[in-house]
């Protein structure tokens, strides 16, 4: 089978029952087709349908004719992340035993059962998240640190915030140009170009001079992440689009924890933050393999047929306009609550870099429990209950974070992030399944522009009010308005989506075959 095939063999007691259980086709990680047999063998199957990119498991007899000897050769290409769920993988593989209870997924893989094609993209575009990760955090976690070097105040930080916000404006070539061209060229350039031109801070002469850099580099990696979501949602079969919501941002958080972790640099003296930028270089082997690697998706392509003789439909304005009202309201907290926490952390709570760091990955990193949580329940019961019960109250305890204080903050800032992270797969997920393919990238960026415009807004009303001597605490729970509105919102006026498949949401993708996207 050529290279880094895995190769299992196991013997089991020729005894019916394990007879029967070696002889029958499994069906959990990938579901298998019973192949002819040679004459020293019992059975053989192979793969209809799973991530591996060969696959052949054999039944025979041992050599002293009491024992049957199972033999499993396979090979699993998961780009960037085989390291883990290789291992999970091929812990099922040896794992698999006699027993009453019929083969089914694992409960750390998604609902559906995916192709190599769909385990190949979804490991890409998690490596492509953990770019646009760093380079959307990258002002974030350095601006209190560089503003001292500047001799820069709140005030001007949060302006400083708000113009590299509204730099989204320079993503809408790039979203418009992947609905005419498609997905897959303009990723790669985006990969290219952002993690080089976020890179120049760390040579900017002064504090304007950065926030340039940023105002260009930040944008791409966002057009970059919002791509990346509607390639998701058009190469994921339909029961497990909230998974791969959530497993993209799992591998956001761990991209933006590379920049936290590399925080600590800005102890080494005044200019100590400017290192954080070299490191935006290394990204660059991930633009590499993207461009390698990356397929267009296969709705696109089908939809280039399909516009040959329809034209592209416009924007539904009432999904839309929801869309971009729950973006909004919802970034009112979150925006500033993340962009200032490291300076209420320096000046309210006497932390230092190092001290900011732990704090970022203790109460961040258990968040990827709610994302595992919240993206299975999407799937599995819904996104609606979900998204309207987490929403407010994990808003209401990371507000609470910054009027707490020594263990309470720490508390309240874990198990607020772990229960906003559970609504994010079934909030996120909406923004790319209620609009068809020929404006999906426009739809995906007019809501990510609506969700920087009510963050830029809210920065704006935080540095001014901390500015003139209020603490963050009681600004921060007034700001809880935001989620609390995305709550009614998504109640009253949100579908349910769940186990739909995109074409049946936007019929005007009729025309598509909507059955192929699952096949090899």
């Amino acid at each position: 089978m050529g290279r880094d095939v895995k190769h299992l063999v196991r013997t089991w007691p020729d005894t019916p029952e394990s007879r029967d259980w070696l002889t029958s086709p499994r069906e959990d990680i990938v579901l298998e087709t019973s192949s002819g047999p040679t004459a020293d063998e019992i059975a053989v199957f192979e793969q209809e349908t799973g991530p591996f990119v060969a696959y052949r498991r054999t039944v025979g007899k041992s050599p002293n004719g009491n024992e049957l000897v199972e033999t499993l050769d396979y090979k699993l290409v998961i780009p960037w992340f085989s390291w883990l769920f290789g291992r999970l993988i091929g812990r099922l593989l040896r794992r698999r035993d006699v027993g009453p209870e019929p083969s089914k997924q694992p409960a750390w893989a998604p609902p559906d059962r995916l192709t190599a094609r769909q385990a190949q993209v979804l490991g890409l575009l998690a490596a492509a998240s953990l770019l646009s990760a760093f380079v959307n955090t990258l002002f974030t976690q350095t601006v209190a640190f560089a503003g001292d070097d500047f001799g820069v105040g709140d005030w001007g930080r949060g302006v400083a915030g708000t113009v590299v916000r509204v730099g989204i404006i320079l993503g809408l070539p790039a979203a418009l140009l992947a609905d005419r061209i498609g997905r897959r060229r303009v990723v790669i350039v985006l990969a290219w170009a952002a993690p080089i031109i976020a890179s120049l801070g760390a040579i900017a002469p002064n504090f304007p001079i950065l926030v340039a850099t940023q105002t260009l580099g930040r944008p791409l990696g966002l057009a970059l992440d919002l791509l990346v979501a509607v390639i998701a949602a058009e190469e994921m079969p339909r029961g497990s689009r909230a998974y791969a919501v959530g497993l993209l941002a799992m591998a956001n958080g761990l991209g933006a924890g590379v920049a936290v972790i590399a925080l600590p640099l800005a102890d080494i003296g005044d200019n100590g933050w400017r290192f954080i930028y070299v490191i935006a270089l290394v990204w660059l082997a991930v633009a590499l393999d993207l461009t390698r690697r990356l397929p267009e998706t296969r709705r696109f392509e089908w939809h280039q047929e399909d516009v040959k003789a329809t034209p592209v439909p416009k924007l539904r304005r009432k999904r839309l306009a929801i869309q971009m009202a729950v973006a909004f309201f919802g970034n009112m907290l979150l925006s500033p609550a993340s962009f200032f926490q490291n300076s209420f952390l320096k000046d309210e709570r006497g932390f230092s870099a190092g001290m900011v760091a732990v704090f970022t990955l203790v109460t961040s990193t258990p968040a990827v429990i709610g994302l595992i949580v919240g993206a299975r329940v999407a799937d599995q019961k819904g996104r609606r209950r979900l998204a309207v019960t987490c929403a407010p109250i994990g808003g209401l305890l990371i507000a609470l974070s910054f009027s707490a204080t020594g263990g309470l903050m720490w508390m309240a800032a874990i198990i607020g992030a772990m229960i906003a992270a559970t609504a994010y797969p079934p909030l996120a997920v909406y923004r790319t399944e209620l609009f068809p393919t020929g404006n999906r990238g426009r739809a995906a960026f007019l809501i990510l522009a609506s969700a920087l415009i009510g963050g830029s807004i809210s920065l704006l009303i935080t540095g001014a009010i901390v500015d003139g001597g209020t603490s963050y605490g009681p600004v921060m729970l007034a700001l809880v308005a935001g989620p609390v509105i995305v709550a009614l919102i998504v109640f009253f006026t949100y579908p349910e989506t769940a186990h739909r498949e995109l074409e049946e949401l936007n019929p005007e993708d009729h025309a598509l075959p909507v059955n192929r996207p699952n096949q090899p």
